[in-house]
């Protein structure tokens, strides 16, 4: 019958622990490896549905970016908007210069203003809130030229200026049914006006430099008056 000695039990013990230790690390190891594999796979996996994601992103925004240009110079194609609300309308040229404005301002008129190359208003088309209308001409330095206007009291009239900016002619139409017209000097004074009241009847005013009213033409010295030019050169002589 053998004898096993203890020291032998003790290392035998040691040798049994020491190869099981080492399965188990080898065990450990090759699943850490696994694992990394693994992950190794989903991160490339994920790499593939990103770059994915990025190319199809793309080309739905270029999609959106092309419907929009062509949208916004030829409309939606088969589509016409029925409605289309804003506060303001602004019109460039092809320079992106500012060319005409239509819109509300905080008054509620409504006003259209076109304006020339150099962004100068020369054209104005007036609506105000209590119902006044009007229509300006303007010349290029801005300066209003002609102004066509109705009145709340349903009267009219036009305004002519000249290069300065004096009115010069008015025409109008009063809300009695009456009509007159008006011309003033270089200076904005009134020196004659024709006028038809309602009753139909009519009436002519004159005005001198002064200011003060023409009744009558002043009178002509005719030529039996005018003293005899020979006669009155010849009085020295005389004498």
């Amino acid at each position: 019958m053998p004898i096993v000695l203890p020291g032998r039990l003790y290392g035998s013990r040691l040798m049994t622990e020491a190869t099981e230790d080492h399965r188990q690390h080898l065990l450990a190891e090759a699943t850490l490896s696994h694992r990394l594999e693994e992950v190794e796979r989903e991160y490339r996996r994920l790499r593939r549905l990103n770059l994915m994601f990025v190319v199809v992103a793309a080309i739905i925004l270029g999609l959106g970016v092309a419907l929009v240009t062509v949208s916004s110079r030829y409309g939606v194609p088969g589509t016409v908007a029925d409605i289309v609300a804003a506060r303001q309308f602004v019109l460039r040229g092809p320079d992106g210069a500012v060319r005409g404005v239509w819109g509300t301002d905080t008054g509620g008129a409504l006003r259209l203003v076109l304006q020339d190359a150099q962004a100068r208003p020369r054209t104005k088309l007036n609506l105000l809130s209590d119902g006044s209308s009007g229509l300006t001409f303007s010349d290029s330095a801005g300066r209003p030229r002609a102004v066509f206007a109705f009145l709340p009291d349903q009267s009219t009239s036009i305004v002519l200026a000249d290069e300065s900016g004096k009115t010069r002619v008015v025409l109008g139409i009063s809300d009695d049914g009456g009509s007159t017209m008006v011309f003033a000097d270089r200076n904005g004074a009134t020196r004659a006006g024709l006028g038809v009241d309602r009753n139909g009847s009519g009436s002519f005013t004159l005005t001198d430099r002064t200011g003060r009213e023409i009744t009558e033409p002043e009178a002509q010295p005719s030529a039996a008056e005018e003293p005899d030019s020979a006669a009155v050169t010849r009085a020295p002589a005389n004498r």
